[in-house]
C-alpha cells in the first residue's frame, strides 16, 4: 500500500474531513497499538482546522479494547463523556410515568 500513495490517501478519512457535518466527539486510548493516538490526533487537528465541531478526550494506559475490557474507572470516564456530549446537542426532557 505503500507502494500507491493515492490508494492510500483514497482510504483516509482524513481526505473525507472537509465532507462531515454531524459534531463529533473523539474518544481515544493512549496506549491503542491498532490505531495509534497520533492518527486520532490527525483527525481531531484536520476538524479544528477545517472549523468543524468535534472534541477529543485521551484516555491514558487505555488501548483499543477500553470500551470492553478497559479499567473500570476510565470506562466509567468514557459513558459520562458520552452521555455529556449528546446531552450538549440534545434537550433531555423529564418524563413522568404514572403507573396506576
Amino acid at each position: 500500500m505503500l507502494e500507491d500513495p493515492e490508494k492510500l490517501w483514497n482510504h483516509s478519512p482524513l481526505k473525507y474531513a472537509k465532507d462531515v457535518e454531524t459534531p463529533l466527539l473523539i474518544l481515544h486510548g493512549e496506549q491503542d497499538l491498532r490505531c495509534p493516538i497520533e492518527q486520532g490526533e490527525q483527525w481531531f487537528q484536520t476538524l479544528k482546522h477545517l472549523g468543524k465541531e468535534t472534541e477529543f478526550v485521551r484516555f491514558p494506559n487505555a488501548n483499543h479494547e477500553l470500551s470492553r475490557s478497559g479499567p473500570p474507572a476510565l470506562r466509567k470516564k468514557r459513558l459520562k463523556e458520552i452521555v455529556n456530549w449528546f446531552e450538549s446537542y440534545i434537550p433531555v426532557q423529564s418524563k413522568v410515568i404514572e403507573h396506576g
